[in-house]
């Protein structure tokens, strides 16, 4: 899910920052989104499939107050925009994941021994433990706070360099 731009620029300018002091590059490959389904494999050729999967999912969800509020971390190596764990976000992301596994047979092996957090990642990957110490300490206590309506659920595709939007799914709207 991608916040609207107004915020999503707010976000860039983030990574950008942690890209220029911290030497962290590998966040700014995406827009700023919140990940409901980990990446996976999918031909091309079947993109129209997906599409259509996904069209059909969303039309049983209304659009999802988001809250994002400060910042935490993975340690040792990522720092993220915190997104408040709302009931209704932990069920979108719970039935999506169920949905695609039954539906297109997409499964995270991950998502199934690990609790969802949701997050929007600012610095990652190439985050060196030394530099991830200096950027917790000056973030771990810095304020943010964003609250946005989510209004539809975006695919992401990955052309070998970066993640671009390709698709987006709107919400029903009541």
């Amino acid at each position: 899910m991608l916040p609207p731009q107004s915020i999503q620029a707010a976000i860039a300018d983030i990574q950008s920052y942690f890209s220029d002091r911290y030497d962290s590059r590998a966040a700014l490959r995406s827009p700023p989104h919140i990940t409901l389904q980990a990446p996976f494999a999918w031909l091309p050729d079947n993109i129209a499939t997906l599409q259509q999967h996904l069209e059909a999912f969303v039309h049983n969800y209304t659009a999802i107050p988001i809250t994002l509020d400060g910042f935490a971390a993975f340690a040792p190596r990522v720092i993220y925009v915190d997104v408040v764990k709302s009931p209704t976000l932990i069920a979108l992301q719970a039935d999506l994941a169920k949905y695609m596994e039954t539906t297109v047979g997409v499964v995270d092996p991950k998502g199934r021994s690990r609790p969802f957090t949701p997050h929007m990642t600012v610095a990652f990957r190439d985050l060196t433990r030394q530099n991830f110490k200096a950027a917790w300490e000056e973030f771990k206590e810095r304020s943010l706070h964003f609250e946005f309506a989510a209004n539809c659920l975006t695919l992401l595709l990955h052309d070998g360099q970066q993640w671009n939007i390709h698709s987006e799914f709107p919400f029903n709207s009541l």
